[in-house]
């Protein structure tokens, strides 16, 4: 039996037990049973009915509720399992995979001049893994902090983790509305904007960051439109290069904004860099 059908039935089993009580009740026993014993049996049938057939509804919807409880926490276990993988694959593996080139230039330096060039570069690296990995456990870290958080102490929380990263300016103009937003797309959108933040930090060479939000038209609807646009000051990047810079950050932002319902476009910025707009709600939510 679905989820939907058990929702049904405990809710019409009283109503259909009352209704046939009093059809009987006048069309049959009105000689044998008075008026106002009728009107103490209605509760007692309604009662006895709650404590065998729609007692049973509720355990089995209960079951059902605990199941589906379970699922979700395996799926977000498995979705950030998925997001460290990609992050592995896309930060670490490839600046480490880097360190072994520049090791083998410095092993064959012919000159002092060009192994201190090639030290450097190793320095480098290896200060860029280790950003890497401080951004992997903020993620992990991040990932374990409650959904309902207010909408505008999270969206701070990133920008100063991208300042303190790396020094890039971060500029915040929300104007969304923390009730008007479901918990699962504050989830959401907050792992769309980290990786957004993320793909600024290691591949844009960008000194300032934009994020502007707020929604659109009635909020006075069930699934109010917004928009959230990401823009930064970088070099900015063709559609090619955007697929193989961090194309699995890229990957990721338009598979959790697909299972939304929501809209993601990626072009050039009027900064200079990269512009990233998320629409949901609406007509599309």
């Amino acid at each position: 039996m679905s989820y939907r059908w058990l929702k049904w039935l405990i809710l019409w089993i009283p109503t259909v037990v009352i209704g046939l009580w009093e059809y009987v009740r006048h069309a049959f026993l009105l000689p044998y049973v008075s008026m106002e014993l009728g009107n103490w049996l209605a509760p007692v049938f309604v009662f006895l009915i709650t404590l065998t057939l729609v007692r049973r509804l509720f355990a089995k919807l209960e079951a059902m509720q605990d199941s589906l409880k379970r699922q979700q926490v395996v799926k977000a276990a498995f979705e950030e399992r998925e997001q460290l993988a990609r992050e592995l694959h896309d930060g670490i593996s490839q600046s480490l995979f880097m360190l072994s080139v520049k090791l083998n230039k410095l092993d064959r330096a012919q000159s002092e001049a060009d192994a201190t060039k090639a030290m450097e570069g190793v320095r480098h690296t290896v200060r860029h893994v280790y950003e890497d990995v401080r951004q992997s456990i903020s993620n992990l870290q991040n990932a374990l902090q409650p959904a309902d958080s207010t909408w505008l102490q999270s969206i701070h929380r990133l920008s100063s983790e991208l300042e303190q990263a790396q020094g890039i300016a971060v500029t915040v103009d929300s104007k969304l509305y923390d009730g008007l937003l479901t918990n699962r797309q504050k989830v959401e959108l907050l792992a769309i904007l980290r990786e957004a933040l993320m793909n600024v930090q290691k591949h844009a060479g960008a000194s300032a960051v934009t994020i502007q939000a707020e929604h659109h038209g009635a909020l006075n609807v069930p699934v109010p439109a917004f928009s959230c646009v990401i823009e930064d000051d970088g070099k900015g990047a063709t559609e090619e290069e955007l697929q193989e810079l961090g194309k699995y950050g890229i990957r990721m932002m338009r598979e959790r904004a697909k299972a939304m319902g929501w809209k993601l476009n990626i072009g050039p910025s009027a900064l200079g860099g990269i512009r990233i707009e998320i629409t949901g709600g609406g007509a599309s939510g």
